[in-house]
């Protein structure tokens, strides 16, 4: 299974989630913050909400892959991974197990974990974290506790769900975040461990990009408008520097133009993604007070005669008109109000899912932004209305259909984050030029 995704809306073939677990039952709400969340999460409604956003997708991609457009190796990857006949969901956790059933892989997190950690005991546990079957070992990561290790405990992960911030597959590239905050590096280590070690990864491996121990990248801040032409949000998340030691190796692979997208350092916006995504090749939903009204925000980094070209962009929208050579059409979250838009960006309006070009998943309850996408020609469609449209027959749209797929997020929004945080595509189809 060769990896690669090269664009935002190509159409989907395999992708990365986790559904939430016993670790968002463990967050403390004394600790709430310092775990990034603004709210504690009802664990069973948060499951059934993530679990019907993968129906979607299984059925979704049932039809929008045909069998042999991979030419997947099903002898390389996960046999327990969540499958449809062509396209494939694989749990993060069911990836981490095979994972750390290799010596070396253990040996490397238990070393990562230790070195990552230095403010805790937990290097004296060295050889009791290797000695732990798989199963506690993962546990422990995601939990924070498990009684293999009775008399020790972390924090829980209970961002795990978000795994999109983890890395980011950009043409034949794996670029391997780096967390901003302390609360997430178990999670990214995990991920690192994933991409080294686990055969799912075998074709990307030699192209993976790290970041500097000194920068943060997330993957949240990272959109692939095309093949030559990546965004990067410079966020409360993801640091300048952390740009610029990615935008060198992009650029010496097929990527063209680096577009940075200067945001504000505040949570409610994190990532650029929770205030703009791609619903197709030339429509965007934005959420307007940091996209559409901000200009001057916009540096572009240019690969000129094997030199780096630095440019300023008077706007997004006229940045990717111009770097894309087509119109482009900016919707908006939360309509035109704005008390209607700062709430529907903070339930995650902006922060759509690409199934395929046109066909978007997201968040029910930001019904003034599907109102907008309405307007634009899309048609709206309940969770359950799609599944029973498409029971027995393929999901196959014809040319200028879109959907807006919804589904209900009234947990998992509390945790800030909506379906495009909630998954990492790793093979999308190429759209045709």
């Amino acid at each position: 299974m060769k990896l690669h995704v090269y664009s935002e809306t190509g159409p989907l073939e395999a992708v990365i989630v986790h559904t939430p677990g016993r670790e968002v039952s463990l967050v403390n709400p004394d600790r709430r913050e310092q775990l990034l969340f603004d709210d504690i999460i009802f664990e069973a409604d948060a499951r059934q909400e993530h679990l019907d956003m993968v129906e979607i997708f299984r059925a979704a991609m049932s039809g929008l892959v045909p069998d042999t457009a991979t030419g997947h190796d099903k002898s390389a990857v996960s046999s327990s991974a969540s499958a449809t006949p062509a396209g494939k969901v694989f749990e993060i956790c069911d990836l981490a197990l095979e994972t750390l059933q290799q010596e070396q892989a253990r040996i490397f997190f238990t070393d990562e974990l230790i070195r990552s950690l230095p403010g805790t005991n937990i290097r004296l546990l060295r050889e009791e974290l290797l000695r732990l079957d798989t199963g506690s070992l993962l546990e422990f990561i995601v939990t924070g506790v498990t009684p293999a290790l009775p008399r020790f405990s972390l924090d829980p992960a209970p961002n795990l769900f978000f795994t999109r911030d983890l890395a980011a597959v950009v043409n034949e590239c794996i670029i391997l975040s780096r967390a901003a905050k302390p609360a997430r590096v178990r999670e990214f280590l995990l991920m690192e461990t994933i991409a080294r070690f686990h055969p799912l990864f075998a074709s990307i491996r030699k192209n993976i990009i790290h970041i500097g121990e000194q920068d943060s990248v997330e993957g949240g801040d990272i959109l692939v408008a095309s093949p030559e032409l990546v965004l990067v949000g410079i966020s409360e998340r993801t640091t300048f520097s952390g740009l610029m030691s990615i935008t060198e190796k992009l650029l010496n692979h097929r990527v063209r133009h680096v577009v940075a997208v200067d945001m504000p350092k505040q949570r409610a916006s994190m990532h650029l993604d929770t205030i703009f995504t791609f619903a197709s090749p030339d429509e965007c939903i934005a959420f307007p007070p940091a996209i559409i009204d901000r200009t001057n925000n916009i540096t572009v980094f240019s690969q000129v005669d094997g030199r780096i070209a630095v440019s300023r962009g008077e706007s997004l929208k006229k940045t990717l008109e111009k770097l894309l050579d087509r119109p482009m059409t900016f919707i908006k979250c939360g309509g035109e109000d704005l008390v209607s838009q700062v709430r529907e960006q903070w339930t995650d309006g902006a922060n759509v899912f690409a199934l395929a070009p046109g066909v978007i998943v997201g968040y029910e309850r930001n019904t003034r932004t599907f109102r907008e996408l309405e307007r634009h020609g899309y048609e709206i469609i309940l969770q359950d209305e799609f599944l029973r449209r498409w029971k027995d027959t393929p999901f196959r749209p014809a040319p200028g259909e879109k959907y807006a797929i919804t589904f209900q997020g009234n947990e998992l929004c509390r945790g800030r984050g909506g379906a495009r945080c909630m998954t990492l595509p790793i093979i999308r189809r190429e759209e045709p030029s």
